[in-house]
């Protein structure tokens, strides 16, 4: 097969040309809207991509389009291959960027330079400390803030990512913009999604509409400019004027991208993933070391995407636990 063979087109004529590969189940944070309270089973290690099989299985979609590589987690630095992983796909031709936590980013800045990786997600919740533990179940805060400042000074492009919830720190909305005055950071308000344990409520959820109305109560309606956003892009773009950094909103539940996704996720146990949404998963890992081809596999799981949100294409269906439930803990999808 060759790019010709348009093996990552699907039904719906969208091209994925952008890889999400999760390197790990493991994390050194638990937070709420992540992982359940309980925690998860965790793959057994034999059951992880090796950073082989993780190499061989990117270059094979490498091959036919795709120009964009996200490392992703759990955490993706908490393993201790992370650089042999990075070294390796660097070197094949394609964008290559990191999602985050930033809690041990500061051993691996090196490496990260070393491998042309220029852009880094990293989550953060909250401004507040106190916040921030109860959300993340850790007392990280200091060190998580600090290494995105460390970030900002050795040259990296960083966006922060911010689930919102509602009554817990979408007070913080204006005060996470007003961080883009003097930081050349791009804020991301990500409104809350269902995942399977994460006890997701629509009324928990931070809207699109009800952040852009706390954004024109905090700011000059004169000095909010919508900016231009990139060709495949989940964000709606927007910088104060003056400020030299930007904020952003993924409306994934009520403004859904689907018409123009490009995104394809690979589980750290080798599972490929359609869509965020989706509970269907279909098996690479294990044809690859039955050193069978993976190509029609990945053809076959390409076309079946549905047009919107898995199949949930209503807010309705996006309520009902038992569409969602059954898909997996959004920290062994990888985020």
């Amino acid at each position: 097969m060759t790019k010709n063979s348009k093996i990552l087109q699907d039904l719906h004529g969208r091209n994925h040309n952008y890889l999400r590969i999760s390197l790990t189940e493991r994390c050194n944070l638990r937070c709420t809207y992540c992982m359940p309270a309980t925690g998860i089973p965790l793959s057994p290690k034999s059951h992880i991509m090796s950073f082989d099989e993780i190499y061989t299985i990117a270059k094979t979609f490498v091959k036919h389009g795709v120009t964009k590589i996200r490392l992703t987690g759990g955490e993706p630095l908490a393993r201790k291959d992370a650089h042999i992983i990075l070294e390796k796909l660097a070197s094949l031709p394609v964008e290559l960027a990191i999602t985050t936590n930033a809690v041990t980013i500061e051993k691996h800045i090196d490496t990260l330079k070393t491998c042309g990786i220029k852009h880094i997600n990293v989550s953060l919740d909250s401004l507040n400390a106190e916040k921030f533990k109860k959300i993340t179940r850790r007392n990280y805060f200091e060190k998580v803030y600090s290494n995105i400042l460390l970030l900002i000074d050795n040259g990296f492009n960083v966006k922060v990512n911010v689930v919102l919830i509602k009554d817990f720190n979408d007070d913080e909305i204006v005060d996470f913009i007003h961080l883009t005055k003097t930081l050349p950071i791009n804020i991301q308000f990500i409104e809350f999604m269902p995942f399977d344990g994460n006890k997701w409520d629509l009324r928990k959820m931070v809207s699109y509409k009800t952040i852009m109305e706390t954004v024109y109560k905090g700011f000059l309606n004169n000095d909010v400019n919508r900016l231009v956003d990139a060709p495949n892009d989940t964000s709606k773009n927007y910088k104060i004027k003056g400020y030299k950094g930007s904020f952003a909103i993924i409306s994934s539940v009520t403004n859904p991208f689907c018409d123009s996704c490009n995104r394809l996720r690979l589980t750290a146990n080798g599972q490929l993933k359609n869509c965020l949404f989706s509970s269907a998963e279909s098996d690479l890992l294990t044809t690859l070391r039955e050193g069978k081809s993976i190509e029609p596999i990945i053809k076959k799981a390409t076309h079946a995407k549905f047009k919107v949100r898995g199949g949930m294409d209503t807010l309705e269906k996006l309520q009902e636990p038992k569409l969602h439930s059954k898909n997996r803990s959004m920290i062994t999808i990888g985020g």
